[in-house]
């Protein structure tokens, strides 16, 4: 399997991205990686920081797409950037899936307009797995989507459905709602089409979940639209960093408590590793014709290395295939 990795997306490109992916082409069976970039500057970068690529292949391109690009650059004034010529491989069929760290619209933007759409899919979705009490959880749409309507949160159900129980493993997950309360009739205009469409989906669907259940196992799919999914992403985010932060505090603060911690330092290091973003690597690119996966943009090599086994996974499954025929069974227009 051919998977492409850009070389230059994220905060700590090239040098982590291409540790990771060194890392996975190692450890990960039947895979050959191709980095996309400046072939001299991954050179430089890899002779620099002591980093043996010759496992690795590479693409060679001369542009770089940053964070302070707009989500168009990447079809129009950046065609020949890392991120671009890595989507057009998987595209023209010369890669099984790509992944980037970068600049996260313009890969959506790169996924519908150069990978294209599922048949039948309004609107590719950002689609991260997020730690719970117990397990993990999609959130889906993470950002991709900051307007939605209610038929395109019914496909987003289908497609967090079908990924979670073909790549994750989770035997008909549960599809929850976000909404601001449980009882059926709550929520604006978009949450009552889109619950009253779920309600007749071929999904699990459990009906709303409001916020403070989301991190007690509220659901397997959590379905919103982007604008609010980003909110309760960085939330989510902001209050796992703030809390494991506070604990650290506490144990820190006199010798008794210094020595607690001494005790629990295996139990608190499992405890910080539930609750990390790396651990998965990044999101699936759901509703895109082929596989594409952003990766964290604070991806070190880990979460790239990671990243590539779960991309892997995706590639391997009929994921795509199936959540086309789910989809045209709904019978809506893409």
């Amino acid at each position: 399997m051919k998977i492409v990795v850009d070389a230059f997306g994220g905060d700590n490109a090239p040098v982590e991205i291409l540790k990771g992916c060194v890392q996975a082409a190692e450890e990960t069976k039947d895979i050959e990686i191709i980095v996309t970039g400046p072939e001299d500057k991954i050179k430089t970068a890899a002779d620099e920081n002591q980093i043996d690529i010759s496992k690795l292949s590479v693409r060679s391109c001369e542009e770089i797409l940053t964070m302070e690009d707009h989500a168009t650059d990447v079809v129009k004034k950046k065609k020949n950037s890392s991120m671009a010529v890595g989507l057009k491989m998987l595209a023209d069929g010369e890669a099984d899936a790509f992944l980037s760290a970068g600049n996260s619209g313009a890969l959506i933007t790169g996924a519908t307009l150069i990978v294209k759409r599922i048949k039948g899919i309004k609107r590719p979705a950002f689609s991260p797995i997020i730690p719970k009490a117990e397990g993990m959880f999609m959130l889906i749409d993470g950002g991709a989507n900051a307007e939605c309507k209610a038929d395109m949160l019914q496909q987003f159900a289908v497609m967090g459905s079908v990924y979670l129980e073909k790549v994750m493993g989770v035997k008909n997950p549960r599809v929850g709602l976000a909404n601001v309360g449980t009882e059926d009739h709550k929520g604006d205009p978009l949450r009552l089409e889109t619950f009253a469409l779920l309600k007749n989906t071929p999904v699990n669907f459990i009906g709303n979940v409001e916020g403070r259940d989301i991190p007690l196992d509220g659901c397997d799919v959590l379905v919103t639209d982007g604008f609010t999914g980003n909110l309760i992403l960085k939330t989510y985010e902001g209050v796992a960093i703030a809390l494991m932060d506070k604990i650290k505090n506490v144990f820190k603060k006199s010798a008794k408590n210094k020595l607690a911690a001494a005790m629990v330092l295996n139990d608190m290091k499992e405890l910080k590793k539930s609750v990390d973003s790396n651990v998965y690597g990044g999101a699936p690119i759901l509703g895109a014709a082929k596989p594409v996966f952003k990766v964290h943009g604070n991806a070190t090599a880990v979460t790239v290395k990671n990243a590539i086994a779960l991309t892997k996974q995706y590639a391997e499954t009929n994921v795509i295939k199936e959540i086309e025929e789910t989809v045209s069974k709904l019978d809506l227009k893409g």
